[in-house]
């Protein structure tokens, strides 16, 4: 088809801005922004996000930078539009992709950018399964400390550990080298690998069964979709060995949250939790008194670096397809997958 070029203000493209539930301070840097305003003509809607000023600025948008809804009828109104630009970090079901597909649209997400902070969480959560940290600091302020060998009956070494990996994406490939210094055996299941694409990483790839079978560590990475919700259930979870430790920090319902917590309150299975099916957590939960758990508020990626990197990614790769060559930062929506994932809202 025919595309008409990018309109422009004294050259530069229009780009509109409604980031919510994200806020434009918080991913951007002063510096960002300005270059942001610098290179394109930018239409705030931060002060109005309604539908109809959002309707009026599409007919001359070049970009989208936000996740609003996008069915078919309203990218008919776009007919400028080259990227839409998702900064909440998930590709939701509220975009017709197989239009923004056809029409060259360039859909991008901003998952890597969590990456190395959620790692770096989960190997934190790893590390503090295996000693104990966080269960001694709590004795010790309670005045119930154990000094020596007394408080490490249960503990392991990461070092030398088989390790499993529930997923190998973005989350996958950052945790990657930072478990390398523990030369652990490290098995990973992700039906959307080739195996051969694993071996070239260095780890073994394995079914699902195997993973979970031969880990002292599991890490859970995977995305929510029909065939991954509760992937981990009772029969799963069953196959760890006992005093196993599950780090979960990609999606609630990966896992079968009841089934977990009955092996962690039987004393079979040692978790640390960063996501929950619901959030905020209800105060009454008795899942805040269960001892063998690390409770995290949903915490693993939302730093300051990783939201400032959002912004940088934006800009940069904004600044690429306006020159007519392709984005290289954030993550471009593959068409066979996006219309799988079962993700909900960050709030």
């Amino acid at each position: 088809m025919s595309i008409p070029p990018p309109p422009s203000v004294a050259g530069r493209p229009v780009v509109l801005l409604r980031p919510a539930p994200q806020r434009t301070d918080r991913i951007f840097t002063p510096g960002a922004l300005r270059l942001l305003h610098d290179r394109f003509t930018v239409v705030d809607l931060a002060d109005d996000p309604s539908d109809e000023a959002f309707d009026a600025a599409l007919p001359d948008a070049f970009a989208i930078i936000g996740q609003p809804d996008l069915p078919a009828g309203r990218l008919a109104r776009a007919p400028r539009l080259r990227a839409l630009l998702n900064v909440e970090g998930n590709f939701y079901p509220n975009v017709d992709y197989e239009t923004c597909f056809r029409r060259g649209v360039h859909v991008l997400g901003c998952g890597p950018a969590y990456a190395q902070a959620v790692a770096e969480y989960a190997l934190a959560l790893a590390l503090d399964l295996a000693r104990g940290i966080s269960r001694e600091d709590r004795a010790f302020r309670a005045g119930r400390e154990r000094y020596v060998s007394d408080g490490n009956a249960d503990a392991v070494l990461l070092r030398g550990s088989d390790i499993g990996l529930v997923g190998f994406g973005n989350l996958g490939r950052a945790l990657h080298p930072l478990l390398a210094p523990f030369r652990p055996t490290l098995r990973v299941y992700d039906p959307w690998l080739p195996p051969g694409a694993l071996r070239e990483y260095g780890v073994l790839p394995a079914s699902l069964d195997e993973t979970l079978a031969r880990s002292r560590f599991v890490f859970v990475l995977a995305t929510v979709t029909d065939d991954s919700r509760r992937l981990l259930g009772a029969r799963e979870l069953g196959l760890l060995p006992d005093g196993a430790r599950l780090i979960l920090v990609s999606r609630a319902p990966v896992v079968d949250f009841p089934a977990l917590l009955s092996r962690v309150g039987d004393g079979r299975l040692l978790a640390a939790i960063d996501v929950w099916p619901e959030e905020p957590v209800a105060a009454e939960d008795p899942v805040r008194g269960l001892e063998g758990l690390v409770l995290s508020a949903h915490r693993a990626g939302g730093v300051p670096e990783a939201f400032h990197a959002v912004g940088d990614m934006v800009v940069d790769d904004l600044t690429l397809v306006a020159s007519g060559l392709p984005p290289a930062r954030m993550q471009a929506a593959a068409r066979e997958l996006v219309g799988r994932y079962r993700n909900r809202p960050v709030t």
